[in-house]
């Protein structure tokens, strides 16, 4: 029997209140394939978070530990805590044939686009910075503090759009989840793929 083809690792960015966790989770619906890596995180847990689903929520002395073990793909310092993607289940995943998300920041997406230049980048845009605003209020997650610092890194996050493959706007998520469709589509068949699969034909 032939060995699955090599997943795609594929990055998912956009400003906290965009939508991301909707649209990964509506998207792997609609793409059974598709398998989402949970992050570590040093925040504490909000109301109707579960541990190991929505984050692994760890100490600062575990997340180190881990840093210094080499156990993250990537990790970075967001909003006053540190966040990580697991290196070794990404591995795992991949080799088995399954597209991995990642739901990480700018920060990260970087440090993934360096690390695994075939990863695949795609910025998730709000239609306005009004509705970014309207959308955080209508969480109640966040005081006004929190909420002008939000709005001022979602600026900032936003001056990276450049360094990604792809940039959608969520204003509707139908649509949006139908653009992600088709760039699962699109890449599978990308020539830059499949020359990387050749070379490993080849080299095996």
């Amino acid at each position: 029997m032939a060995e699955p083809k090599r997943g795609l690792l594929i990055v998912l960015s956009g400003p906290a209140g965009v939508g991301k966790d909707t649209l990964i989770e509506r998207w792997q619906l609609v793409a059974p394939n598709l398998r989402r890596l949970v992050t570590y995180t040093t925040r504490p847990r909000t109301p109707g978070e579960r541990h190991g689903l929505d984050y692994y929520f760890v100490s600062e002395q575990e997340f180190q530990q881990m840093v210094q073990e080499g156990a993250f793909l990537e990790y970075a310092h967001v909003h006053g805590h540190w966040y990580g993607t697991p290196l070794r289940e990404m591995e795992e995943w991949r080799e088995r044939g399954y597209d991995v998300v990642l739901r990480i920041d700018v920060q990260g997406a970087m440090q993934v686009k360096q690390r695994f230049p075939e990863a695949v980048l795609i910025f998730i845009a709000p239609p306005s910075m009004q509705e970014l605003e309207a959308r955080l209020r209508k969480r109640g997650r966040d005081d006004e503090e929190a909420i002008q610092l939000r709005l001022e890194n979602a600026r900032k996050e936003m001056e990276y759009i450049p360094e990604y493959d792809y940039c959608l706007t969520n204003d509707d998520l139908n649509r949006a989840l139908e653009t992600l469709r088709c760039i699962l589509i699109a890449e599978r068949h990308r020539v830059r793929n499949r020359q990387s699969e050749a070379v490993i034909a080849q080299s095996a």
